[in-house]
Order: C-alpha cells, then sequence, then structure tokens
C-alpha cells in the first residue's frame, strides 16, 4: 500500500490513534500514580506527603483540561513527523536487537531526554520566555500526577521537539520507543505525586542520589522556582549549582518515620527566578 505524501493524508491517517494513544499514555500513568498516592495515603506513608497545602478541585480541572489540550498539540505535531518519517527525512532503525543493544539505545534515550529537558526548562525559567512558555505550568504550587501535561501550548511544542529532533540523530526501534514512552510518563507522574515515593535514605546514598526524586521536584514547584530543573537525574543541577541546598535535608524530613505530629514541608509561596 503506498504511504500517503501530503501533510492532509498524513493528518487523516494518523490523527486519531495518535490522540488516543497520548490521551490514554496520560491517563492510563496519572490514574495508576494518584491510585497508588491514594492508598499509601491511608497508611504510615501519609506522612510522606511532601506540602501542608492540598491540591484543590479547580487545580485538577485546570491539569486535566490543560493536558487534553497538550494532547492536541502532541498530534498536532506528530503529522509532520510521521509525514518527514513516510518521506525518508527521518528514520527508524528496522533491524532486530538483542536485549543489551535495547538497553543501550533506552539509556541513551533517556540521557538525551533528561538533558533535554534540564535545559529546555531552565531556559523557559528566564523572563524572555517564561511568561509565555512556562508560567501556566507553574499556576501549580502543589502537584499531583494530574500536573503531569499542564503545559502551556508553547511548552508543549518545547516538550514534544526532542523526539524529532533525536530520530534527526538515532534511527531508534520501534520497541524502544514505546518503552522510552511509557518511562517519560511514569516518571513524570511519579515527579508531580506529591508524596515521596522512594525509599528513605535515596537522595544520599552514594549511586542512587543520582535519580531524581518526588520530593527533588515538589520543590521546583512549592520552595523555588529557582531550583531543581532536572527530570530523570539530578546530576545536572548538580554540576550547574542548581539543586535546592535543603534538597537532601527535606527529602530526609519527608522520609522520616512516622509520628504523631509528623512535621511537613513549608507550602510557602515560591520564590520566582529571572
Amino acid at each position: 500500500m503506498a504511504q500517503p505524501t501530503t501533510l492532509l493524508q498524513t493528518a487523516q491517517d494518523i490523527v486519531v490513534s495518535s490522540f488516543t494513544f497520548d490521551m490514554a499514555r496520560y491517563l492510563i500513568a496519572a490514574s495508576l500514580i494518584a491510585g497508588l498516592v491514594w492508598l499509601l495515603r491511608r497508611t504510615r506513608w501519609a506522612s510522606r506527603k511532601i506540602q501542608r497545602r492540598e491540591a484543590t478541585r479547580a487545580d485538577l480541572s485546570r491539569e486535566v483540561f490543560a493536558a487534553i489540550r497538550t494532547v492536541i498539540v502532541y498530534t498536532v505535531m506528530a503529522v509532520p513527523m510521521v509525514w518527514a518519517f513516510r518521506h525518508g527525512y527521518l528514520h527508524e532503525y528496522r533491524e532486530p536487537i538483542g536485549a543489551l543493544a535495547f538497553g543501550g539505545y533506552l539509556m541513551a534515550m533517556v540521557l538525551a531526554h533528561d538533558t533535554w529537558f534540564y535545559w529546555s526548562h531552565r531556559a523557559m525559567h528566564t523572563r524572555p520566555l517564561y511568561r509565555a512558555f512556562h508560567r501556566f505550568h507553574h499556576l501549580t504550587i502543589t502537584p499531583t500526577a494530574w500536573t503531569a501535561y499542564s503545559f502551556a501550548i508553547p511548552e508543549a511544542a518545547v516538550m514534544f521537539l526532542f523526539m524529532p529532533v533525536w530520530f534527526a540523530l538515532v534511527p531508534t526501534p520501534v520497541p524502544v520507543v514505546f518503552t522510552f514512552l511509557a518511562i517519560m510518563i511514569l516518571r513524570n507522574c511519579m515527579g508531580h505525586a506529591g508524596l515521596e515515593l522512594h525509599p528513605r535514605g535515596w537522595a544520599s546514598h552514594p549511586v542512587l542520589k543520582w535519580i531524581s526524586t518526588t520530593t527533588h521536584h515538589d520543590m521546583h514547584h512549592g520552595t523555588s522556582y529557582a531550583h531543581n530543573y532536572g527530570f530523570y537525574f539530578t546530576w545536572w543541577d548538580k554540576l550547574m549549582g542548581t539543586e535546592h541546598p535543603n534538597y537532601v535535608a527535606t527529602f530526609d524530613r519527608v522520609t522520616a518515620p512516622a509520628t504523631r505530629d509528623q512535621p511537613f514541608t513549608t507550602s510557602a509561596p515560591p520564590q520566582t527566578t529571572a
């Protein structure tokens, strides 16, 4: 069967499936993490709630509607990307690969995305870009799993652009891409969960400390906009001096064994950045 040759034909072919896939990916991951948080808050892990403040119904409504808008942006931008694949401007890797190669491709993609996220995120906190790109996301002070796709249109576009840039540089096996997309949305929802999901001692462990936690990103929303820009890992923040100086202490406090008067981290208005 001949491949569609125009953008319109490509759009007719993929719009419904692309929207359905991305919407389902968001809803499944957010529901899983939100459900886990709901269950854990009925156990002693309730003391791991990072902020005293609760997300409001207005917060949740804004975020879910924004997520629908984000998926629409992703769907629209998928059309020229698929068109580029079909016309040979982008390529996927079609040869069989073993487990070691699969893991190598996946790790490379995660590392590249972490770098893309850190630097684009940090750029969107500069004065020329913040209001148009990132201010909407920071209407959320107390994140939940539903915050994961709460983007303004320009920020959603920046988030999507990683994919065609990556494919232009690295033809990648389709199974690797789908695994990466699953990891990305789950980590996104975990980062916004509002309840620390990582074991006590993680933030100061000699190896695990390089992997981001829920507290790490929650502090970016609720404590200081000028810190903790990373996504999967903490090394860019550590290297560039943008990790919050109280991160480890906050993580240790949040993950301390539950007591009757378990303290919460502050929910004071976050510090802004230039």
